[in-house]
């Protein structure tokens, strides 16, 4: 019995490690987009959203899966602000977290792919960041085009105008944010304080 213990233990250990570093990254990627969108605005749909650094790093250090599952927790906060307490209704609230799923779904996969571990992987990590966007902006023209038309026809025409807008601000902030990643990736105490705290 205690050798079936000892042999359980590691795979129990890593899988509390894999839902600290979830809640945690989830955590962070709301409490950024709450300060970041209070700080900058343009007009009432448009707002600064630098959420994803919690899926980003979740994503580069934890894999595709986590990554994915990391993105629909950061995805609750705009998905309630944008959905539930605005215009977009339940569409919003649970279109917006599957994007920012698919992100940390692909960074993820990319990341891994490239080898992204570490000192000497910053430029890695940022290759990684902006091409694992490529998916979510896809999703997010589909979500506004086709979406948005379907469920929401009364004020499709009204909320189309916004994208434009939103995808050269969501470039943006992942143009700045894969810096962000990439200086973490190649901050060794940092990188050594996930793999510490969150790795297996």
């Amino acid at each position: 019995m205690s050798h079936f213990w000892r042999a359980g233990a590691p795979t129990m250990s890593v899988k509390t490690k894999s839902l600290a570093l979830i809640a945690s990254m989830g955590a962070l990627g709301n409490a950024l987009f709450i300060l970041s969108q209070s700080m900058m605005r343009w007009g009432s749909q448009v707002a600064l959203d630098l959420s994803h650094m919690g899926t980003l790093v979740a994503a580069v250090y934890g894999g595709p899966i986590l990554g994915l599952l990391t993105g629909l927790v950061v995805g609750v906060g705009p998905g309630i602000y944008y959905g539930f307490m605005d215009s977009l209704g339940l569409l919003g609230l649970f279109g917006l977290p599957i994007g920012k799923a698919i992100t940390g779904f692909s960074v993820g996969l990319i990341a891994k792919r490239l080898g992204v571990s570490g000192e000497g992987s910053s430029l890695k990590a940022v290759l990684a960041t902006l091409v694992g966007y490529v998916p979510e902006c896809l999703y997010t023209i589909f979500f506004f085009k086709v979406l948005v038309a379907v469920f929401l026809p009364a004020i499709a025409g009204f909320l189309i105008a916004f994208l434009v807008p939103i995808l050269i601000k969501a470039w943006i902030e992942m143009v700045l944010m894969s810096v962000y990643i990439g200086a973490l990736v190649g901050n060794a105490g940092f990188t050594r304080f996930v793999q510490r705290h969150f790795m297996g």
